[in-house]
């Protein structure tokens, strides 16, 4: 519901009850969150609930990320497609002041039962209780009115699929007669705040169930999708119903997939003369010179694009062009940006970028830094443009990227829930452009192998893969990635403390591992930061990178020893008392970082890979002498 305010004009106009950033609706409140108003909640609408009104989207399409996404969308649901042009969008930007009724989201109130915090009558609001101004409000006894607020408790499955509780059954569960003809409920709270004193009782039939046998749901889920419309948008389900919190921490877990902007590099001006639409429409099938004059005899815009240059010149411009397009199709993501790091031109004395650069990245010569052994080279990157677009979301279970930071919805049992209607009209996702800066730093592939190839590297990574296959699901990402992730960690913790930026505004991107049959091997890690703002960032970032040895040394401190030492450094996660199967000497006094820096939930982490540590053999650390 919105307030309702005249304007200067005498317009009626509904203004918005709440806000949030553009960039949150593709992370934490996308299509399916839920979000607590000031006297209720509700539930973000899909797609077809966005409104940009006159002025339009703002487009940030980009055609590599849109390749890698559409099979995947086609793995979530056959009728998920995206569009030739704007399938990338920016959430709709409203405007408080002069709110109007065709930008912005639509939001479902949800849970649509309330309690009363007078009396905790339990109902649901359109039929237990008056709505007074907008906000609900229940008649306790006679002439005593008290407020009532949504209830914290809703069912929902792993699939994201999610619905009001099922409190009538649920309150006679244990009654011999099943539900009463007339059900008076009410939720019991004691101030001890355990689930176990929290009770449903009906009044009419003295029922009751404690809160505690909720925890095992006997109810099928009804496949409710309430952000995508009503009953007819629900579809069915296998999963069993569960309890969840409306304001959990493991209620929305969205599927963000991210790709730096990298600008093509200009081909000929044959190359780009045959790529004209018109042209090319025309030429792309063509693979003699007979075609091709056929085509310039009859088609005038072709004889006028290819006009003065030899007829074998131009078919290799045509097949330059059908190679470029096929390879392109199937290029991972981080490989491409991989590639495009490690061949980055040398610095020089007064390089800035282009104005208006999308992505600008220098090497610096190895006589301007001092590099450590195992490490190769460091790359300032001092303009850079970050796409992120959200493909999904689960609920309960978050579902972790592959190396190139792409998500597979075969590889699970449980496919995440969608943003859209599939058989609908929006043919677009929800994106937001990230404007900053970074430091890429490379590590000797040579030396990485060599690590691996020692004894004690290799009985580590048998104990983490025993513990891996004893809890977690998925694939593992090998003892490679853990030395990757735990250096990043490591740096970004050391650059903060003098970049300027916080930690948690600095974000980790990782190049791990054979990324393709034909690929490069990648062992690399680089520290972003940046806003979704038009002004991008300061550059404290990049000139703390071309110190890179004194933060690798800073880096080396903090891992050595940690405040839970010997606990950390002797933690086995494959013991069966062991709470932490992903990580080995790894806790929040050594390693962990804000989850919106690191891009696995702070798993996959074991600072005895990176740097020598109580307890553990040295010849586990990469490091094992101080940079």
């Amino acid at each position: 519901m919105a307030q309702v305010r005249k304007k200067l004009d005498g317009r009626k106009v509904a203004r918005p009850e709440g806000q949030l950033r553009q960039s949150q609706l593709v992370t934490t409140f996308g299509p399916g969150a839920m979000v607590d108003l000031v006297d209720r909640a509700v539930v973000i609408g899909g797609l077809e609930h966005w409104g940009y009104g006159k002025e339009g989207f703002v487009a940030l399409d980009d055609a590599r990320l849109r390749r890698s996404l559409l099979p995947r969308l086609k793995a979530l649901d056959p009728d998920l497609d995206l569009a030739r042009e704007g399938y990338f969008r920016m959430p709709p930007e409203g405007d408080s002041r002069d709110p109007f009724h065709g930008v912005g989201i639509r939001a479902l109130e949800f849970p649509r039962w309330f309690v009363c915090q007078g009396c905790r009558r339990l109902a649901r609001a359109v039929d237990g209780f008056e709505n007074k101004s907008g906000r609900y409000r229940h008649e306790c006894s006679k002439n005593k009115w008290s407020s009532a607020v949504p209830v914290r408790f809703v069912a929902a499955c792993k699939r994201g699929h999610l619905s009001d509780f099922p409190w009538v059954p649920f309150a006679h569960m244990d009654r011999e007669g099943g539900i009463c003809e007339r059900q008076e409920l009410y939720l019991i709270e004691k101030s001890l705040g355990d689930i176990a004193t929290i009770y449903v009782e009906c009044r009419n039939c003295h029922s009751s169930t404690s809160m505690a046998k909720a925890s095992v749901l006997p109810y099928p889920c009804s496949g409710d999708r309430p952000w995508l419309g009503g009953r007819a948008t629900n579809e069915r389900c296998d999963q069993k119903s569960e309890l969840l919190v409306r304001t959990a921490s493991h209620a929305y877990f969205s599927q963000v997939v991210s790709a730096l902007r990298l600008p093509d590099p200009l081909p000929d001006p044959l190359r780009l003369r045959v790529r004209e639409k018109d042209v090319w429409k025309a030429v792309h099938k063509i693979e003699s010179a007979g075609d091709l004059a056929f085509a310039m005899k009859l088609m005038d815009h072709v004889a006028s694009a290819v006009q003065g240059h030899a007829p074998d010149k131009v078919l290799a411009a045509i097949k330059a062009e059908n190679e470029s397009a096929d390879a392109t199709a199937g290029r991972p993501l981080r490989s491409a940006e991989y590639e495009r790091l490690t061949t980055a031109p040398s610095y020089q004395p007064g390089m800035v970028p282009d104005a208006g650069a999308q992505f600008a990245a220098y090497r610096i010569p190895k006589d301007k830094v001092i590099l450590p052994a195992g490490v190769r080279g460091l790359v300032i990157v001092p303009e850079l443009r970050e796409v992120r677009v959200q493909m999904s979301f689960s609920r309960f279970d978050s579902v972790s990227p592959d190396f190139q930071g792409e998500f597979d919805p075969d590889a699970r049992s449980v496919k995440p829930a969608v943003l859209t209607l599939p058989n609908g009209n929006e043919k677009w996702l929800p994106a937001a452009e990230v404007r900053g800066e970074g430091v890429f730093v490379e590590l000797d592939l040579e030396a990485v192998r060599a690590w691996e190839e020692r004894p004690a590297v290799k009985a580590r990574a048998e104990l983490l893969l025993k513990a891996f296959e004893a809890d977690a699901d998925g694939e593992f990402p090998g003892v490679r990635f853990f030395l990757l992730h735990s250096l990043s960690h490591l740096l970004l913790t050391a650059v903060s403390l003098e970049c300027g930026y916080a930690a948690s505004a600095i974000r980790e991107r990782l190049y791990c591992g054979q990324s393709e049959a034909d690929g490069p091997d990648m062992a690399a890690v680089m520290l972003t930061t940046g806003t979704t703002g038009s002004e991008g960032t300061l550059g404290g970032l990049v000139e703390e990178g071309r110190r890179l040895r004194h933060h690798l040394r800073e880096a080396w401190e903090l891992g050595r020893l940690c405040s839970n030492d010997p606990v950390c450094a002797a933690h086995d996660p494959s013991s069966p008392s062991s709470d932490r199967r992903t990580e080995g000497a790894a806790c929040h006094g050594c390693l962990y970082i804000a989850e919106c820096s690191c891009e696995r939930f702070n798993r996959f982490l074991d600072r005895a890979l990176v740097v020598p540590t109580i307890g553990n053999d040295p010849e586990l650390a990469f490091f094992r002498e101080s940079p």
